[in-house]
């Protein structure tokens, strides 16, 4: 029933150097023939989760499942509260996870999210 382009792909990173990883997406995307997928990086763990927290996800989710919704029939189906709805809303559209119509409707236009997250030992 979602509404997603099932062509559109993000790979969410998280990368302390992300003056390297977007030199990386660049060089990789100008090198390919065909649609690698989109990329957003956060610098450490603690700006991901602290942006894509729990219930944003949950969000995400009912979008991808469900399709194009107002605000008001997001927060229905995620079972939230609209006034956090809204902030959430506000931050997802900021980091570019899901999009407003011209209609002044929601939707998540990625068929797929991947997180590609490395916990390592510091060298």
């Amino acid at each position: 029933m979602g509404s997603a382009d099932a062509t559109r792909r993000l790979t969410i990173t998280v990368d302390a150097d992300w003056r390297g990883a977007l030199r990386d997406a660049a060089s990789a995307a100008f090198a390919a023939d065909t649609y690698l997928g989109e990329t957003l990086n956060f610098e450490t763990p603690a700006a991901f989760f602290s942006r894509l927290t729990g219930r944003r996800w949950a969000l995400l989710q009912v979008l991808q499942r469900e399709g194009t919704l107002t605000i008001d029939a997001l927060a229905r189906r995620a079972g939230q509260a609209l006034e956090t709805v809204g902030e959430d809303v506000a931050v997802l559209l900021d980091l570019g996870l899901i999009e407003e119509t011209a209609g002044g409707h929601l939707i998540c236009p990625f068929a797929d999210i991947h997180v590609d997250m490395h916990l390592r030992e510091a060298v």
